[in-house]
């Protein structure tokens, strides 16, 4: 697939300039949407799904959350990739950051139409996290976020899907059914795959999923103002 995006510099809200992933949106404008990365960071996956969005008619930014740990991280699947990658998510950068990167994203988005927001592994508890505290999104839908059922108690202030495989080893189908439990308002959807389903790039993909979630995803946005 050949990319349509480029890395911009943007300042963000503590003055720290990252990089974000900006593509402009094909045909007639529908939105704007922040993508969310994976732990591995702004990879040529996320862009990717940045592009196909846009093909979609988002204006689409994805920042590189991790720039201030580990600037331009694009981490493998190998082992110890991975095990870099959850120490910069769990251990050296703050996850409030990311929400007050989200909010700067949506600022730069909001005065040209709806602003949406998706997010695929970390980036899925991200967007839960800031349709419950960010402000100006229209809807958000958050793929197989592991931290979102510790994040249940917090309220979206916007429509909001979810997505999470059924064989996921990472996020307990209880802690998924305590959300659904606690937000009978917000569709769950489960899927016959495991972590990752979205990633053409790891083991666990799942086409059937990827295409039905993504067609939710655009229906959610289109059905509130995009």
């Amino acid at each position: 697939m050949t990319l349509n995006g480029k890395m911009l510099q943007m300042r963000m809200s503590d003055g720290e300039t990252i990089g974000v992933y900006h593509v402009e949106p094909a045909g007639p404008r529908r939105g704007g949407l922040v993508l969310i990365q994976e732990i591995f960071g702004v990879t040529e996956h996320i862009r990717e799904q940045c592009d196909r969005f846009a093909a979609e008619g988002y204006e689409v930014l994805a920042p590189a959350l991790f720039d201030r740990e580990a600037p331009g991280l694009q981490a493998s699947y190998a082992p110890e990739d991975v095990q870099a990658a959850l120490r910069v998510a769990r251990e050296l950068h703050p996850f409030a950051q990311s929400i007050a990167d989200v909010q700067t994203c949506i600022d730069s988005l909001k005065d040209k139409g709806p602003v949406f927001i998706t997010g695929y592994c970390y980036g899925g508890s991200v967007s839960w996290a800031a349709a419950c505290r960010c402000e100006g999104l229209a809807a958000a839908s958050g793929y197989y976020g592991s931290m979102i059922p510790k994040m249940a108690d917090e309220t979206p202030g916007c429509p909001v899907i979810l997505h999470f495989g059924k064989h996921d080893k990472g996020i307990p189908l209880d802690g998924v059914a305590a959300v659904q439990a606690r937000h009978p308002e917000v569709p769950v959807y489960l899927y016959e795959a495991g972590h990752g389903f979205n990633s053409d790039r790891r083991s666990d993909f799942h086409d059937e999923s990827a295409t039905l979630a993504r067609e939710r995803t655009l229906a959610l946005f289109r059905a509130n103002g995009g």
